[in-house]
């Protein structure tokens, strides 16, 4: 086990967070009005009485782009996560699937999978992770070796007071949340905060650019939305939208 030395966490911070922002921005050049339109409900924007194309356009983009955000930074926490356990403990981006990262502590080797926070998946993605650590421990038992194997579900932020999980139909794993997630990969009680503040290098920065992309967009999908689906008076065709979402195709 190396000491964790914070400098190296904020360089590798401060060199690889503008993935993420510009990922953010990535996103909406991508991002297509009609394609996102036919996942909403439109039940739902006539029940909250919306009458502007301003309020929709912005609702759909919003939802969008938080799910969005959510899934690349959970993606970019994982890599600083395992950037972190590497600098400790050797760890290393794992090669089973379904595993995000290996290592070995105290004669136990470590099998996670990194999440953003604790309340994540439905019942099947559940059950897909059990399947997984279960999978994991057959393929490393099968290695030859005399392993113990802990399979660990780790979550980047959050708490959970009950760690050590039996799930009735699965192998039984640990799940480490916020301060003990970073403290488990790093030996580092205090990391989980000391993190927020490299997090945040030249976040301004990068939102300014965003906003602006953000900004453009809102004012081109606002266009198309009074385009295609207002009437000449200026009203929501309401008809024409549950016709697009809905309609079966003939």
């Amino acid at each position: 086990m190396n000491k964790l030395d914070l400098k190296d966490v904020i360089e590798y911070v401060e060199q690889n967070i503008s993935y993420f922002h510009k990922s953010r921005i990535e996103s909406l050049k991508e991002l297509k009005l009609k394609e996102v339109l036919k996942k909403k409900n439109p039940y739902l924007f006539k029940a909250k009485y919306v009458l502007t194309a301003s309020e929709i356009v912005k609702s759909i983009v919003d939802a969008f782009l938080s799910s969005k955000e959510e899934t690349v930074f959970g993606n970019w926490m994982e890599g600083l996560a395992i950037f972190i356990n590497q600098s400790v403990y050797g760890g290393r981006k794992s090669g089973i699937n379904g595993i995000d990262l290996e290592f070995d502590n105290e004669n136990i080797r470590f099998i996670v999978t990194i999440k953003s926070g604790p309340s994540w998946g439905n019942k099947s993605q559940q059950e897909k992770m059990l399947h997984d650590f279960a999978q994991a421990k057959r393929t490393l038992a099968t290695s030859g070796s005399k392993l113990i194997v802990h399979a660990v579900n780790g979550c980047c932020y959050g708490k959970d007071s009950k760690p050590h999980k039996f799930p009735k139909n699965g192998t039984d794993y640990f799940k480490y949340c916020g301060q003990n997630f970073w403290e488990f990969i790093s030996g580092d009680s205090e990391l989980y905060k000391e993190i927020i503040e490299p997090v945040g290098y030249k976040a301004k920065e990068s939102n300014d650019d965003f906003q602006i992309a953000y900004a453009h967009m809102l004012n081109k999908f606002t266009a198309e939305f009074l385009q295609e689906f207002c009437l000449k008076d200026g009203s929501i065709d309401w008809a024409k939208i549950i016709a697009f979402n809905s309609k079966r195709n003939k």
